[in-house]
């Protein structure tokens, strides 16, 4: 009997103790509320720590930096663009007994921080034009060498860029988090992206657009063959044209010298002239009869006389 009123004792013992003691770790901070509500201060030294058993309650929040994730939503930007906003932000839990208060858990703060940073990224982007929320600064951009400068739309100037719209929502929403005993550290634009109606639209007139220049290139490429084409037809001519006169030159100077030698060789003696004469007589002979050829000849005739004499 007295054993089994030890253990239980001892068992009472253990209870109380695992109930009175909580351990704090080094990336935790303790507030502890009696029926609910907070008692004392915050308790941020990690180890062993006491609290009164069963009717205290050891609520920890995370010291490190918490993570927002924001949904894509659509806004509307001043000049009247319709486009998708992704962003983030990162935040701290400082004032863990105003947070307990106020917030009471991390999903409260998700909750809220959700109305907080898309009601001021909705409310930046209404203030700017899209130019603007695209763009951090004025820097003149690469462009292509191989478009023609009438080819190259030119960029608007902003006035403020991303950079400085990022940080006019960070300044809004902390300012609307201090009495929530959290901090947002930063606040970033993940992706910035036109609806589905708009981008069909962006991408027709990119489409427009090259194909202007397409065409225009097209047009200039068959206009310079054109001209190659006709410089190589006049050119083509001119050659044949100096061809055919030097030919005639030759021909003629061809023909000058045949019948000076003609004349020299007619002029030499008669017998010359007499054999001269009776071979072109028989060159004339071989190129107008032939074989098939039947000839009726005169008796006073230079060919029937060759013929019957032999010359």
């Amino acid at each position: 009997m007295m054993r089994a009123l030890t253990a239980i004792l001892a068992l009472v013992l253990a209870i109380l103790a695992l109930s009175s003691l909580y351990v704090v770790n080094e990336t935790e901070q303790v507030i502890i509320t009696q029926f609910g509500e907070p008692v004392g201060g915050t308790v941020d030294q990690p180890g062993l720590h006491v609290k009164l058993p069963f009717i205290q309650q050891a609520n920890r929040f995370d010291k490190r930096f918490l993570e927002w994730d924001g949904n894509a939503d659509e806004f509307t930007t001043r000049d009247k663009r319709f486009i998708f906003v992704d962003t983030m932000a990162r935040w701290q839990i400082t004032d863990p007994l105003l947070f307990f208060q106020r917030l009471r858990d991390e999903r409260g703060a998700q909750s809220r921080l959700d109305d907080i940073l898309d009601g001021e990224t909705r409310n930046a982007v209404a203030n700017h034009e899209l130019v603007e929320i695209v763009r951090t600064s004025n820097r003149e951009p690469e462009r292509d060498p191989s478009l023609a400068s009438e080819d190259i739309a030119e960029f608007q100037q902003i006035e403020l860029g991303r950079e400085k719209m990022r940080q006019e929502i960070l300044t809004a929403a902390r300012s609307r988090t201090a009495d929530l005993g959290i901090e947002i550290l930063d606040v970033r634009l993940k992706r910035i992206n036109y609806t589905e109606e708009v981008r069909r639209k962006v991408y027709d007139r990119m489409i427009a657009e090259r194909q202007r220049i397409a065409t225009r290139y097209r047009s200039e490429g068959e206009g310079e063959a054109a001209r190659i084409r006709g410089e190589r037809d006049l050119e083509l001519k001119r050659i044949q044209s100096e061809a055919y006169k030097t030919a005639q030159e030759v021909r003629g100077k061809a023909d000058a010298q045949a019948t000076s030698i003609y004349a020299a060789a007619y002029d030499q003696n008669a017998q010359s002239r007499d054999f001269y004469g009776f071979m072109k007589t028989l060159e004339t002979y071989e190129q107008t009869v032939d074989s098939d050829t039947t000839v009726v000849l005169s008796t006073d005739g230079e060919l029937y006389r060759v013929l019957k004499n032999g010359g």
